[in-house]
């Protein structure tokens, strides 16, 4: 049996294995969210806006064979969207996939022309291929629970009333809802809310969860031995939970701890196929293998895949293999279904 002194050193052993480049811009992450969120429990935005830095859509041309563009949905609560659209060749099928992608960031931080969410956002569209739309929601704690789940349903709205606003390749009846860590939490309640919804043309078919952000009040096995973990350590996840969810709420909110003692009944939705992918360093893997559990339980199709040395956000890095690995299984994934 391990013990927890050699379960922490295993965990040492296999934090020190990234590339030095990768454990400097984790750490630099998580000392700057940290030094952001004040203890009144509001963000200093200016200091964050310092390190993150904005990419420009390029419309007239293509990058790295995407064109991008930023579309209004309601200007009044700042609700956008990137459009990532990949360049065309002869070979290119006549139609494409749509992926409605929600960014990570603990439902407070970050946005879809964050550098590192549009080279994401790129690398998806070119891959897959498909037209990819990475929607701008509300940040907590300006705004928390549920402005980013009405946000992100209002999109798929917007996309079914307005289909003139995505490119004529675009096939939003094999549309995917995707997302990392709080975008992931973020793509499951749309996806939920979406299964009520009478869409004339946008149906979702898959959800692409990666390393979700879910919770509750126990502290689970992972989230002990991983504590000092970047970016998602319980402290800062506790921080993150009170800045979104309602004042007086525990971690066992809906929201929250899905498949928990408030979770809602989707028996008998038909909630979309699902792909989770999990880190064997983060510290919410617990939760996400209970998500997926939670969704089979439910009589929903769901494939876990697991990734045992990487930590919360891997796949952002591109100079890790595991990265591209994902992306070829999103692929896969997606063509799996459509």
């Amino acid at each position: 049996m391990t013990t927890s002194s050699q379960s922490q050193q295993s965990t040492s052993s296999s934090w020190a294995l990234l590339p030095w480049r990768t454990r400097i811009s984790l750490s630099l992450l998580s000392k700057l969210t940290d030094a952001s969120r004040r203890p009144d429990g509001t963000i200093n935005r200016r200091l964050m806006s310092f390190l993150d830095f904005r990419s420009s859509a390029t419309p007239s041309a293509p990058y790295k064979g995407v064109t991008t563009s930023d579309v209004t949905v309601d200007q009044t609560r700042n609700l956008w969207f990137r459009l990532f659209v990949p360049s065309t060749t002869s070979s290119s099928p006549a139609s494409l996939p749509v992926v409605v992608f929600f960014h990570g960031g603990g439902f407070s931080f970050l946005s879809p022309d964050s550098y590192a969410y549009d080279a994401v956002c790129r690398k998806f569209a070119r891959r897959i291929p498909a037209v990819v739309v990475s929607v701008n929601y509300r940040l907590s704690p300006e705004h928390g629970y549920p402005c980013q789940y009405d946000d992100g349903l209002d999109v798929l709205k917007f996309l079914d009333q307005n289909p003139d606003s995505l490119p004529d390749l675009a096939d939003c009846s094999r549309c995917f809802l995707a997302g990392d860590s709080a975008g992931a939490n973020i793509a499951h309640h749309v996806a939920v809310r979406a299964c009520r919804e009478p869409f004339r043309v946008v149906k979702p078919v898959g959800l692409i969860s990666i390393q979700p952000f879910f919770g509750g009040e126990e502290r689970t096995e992972s989230e002990i031995r991983l504590e000092g973990a970047p970016l998602v350590s319980v402290t800062r996840t506790d921080w993150l939970w009170k800045a979104f969810l309602p004042a007086g709420s525990t971690r066992d909110h809906e929201a929250a701890n899905v498949g928990g003692p408030n979770a809602v009944d989707i028996t008998g939705l038909e909630y979309p196929a699902t792909v989770v992918f999990v880190g064997g360093l983060d510290p919410l893997q617990d939760w996400q293998r209970r998500y997926c559990e939670w969704l089979r339980k439910s009589g929903k199709e769901a494939k876990l895949i697991e990734y045992p040395s990487m930590v919360h956000a891997f796949y952002v890095f591109p100079e890790l293999p595991e990265s591209n690995q994902l992306f070829s299984q999103v692929k896969d994934f997606v063509a799996s279904i459509g």
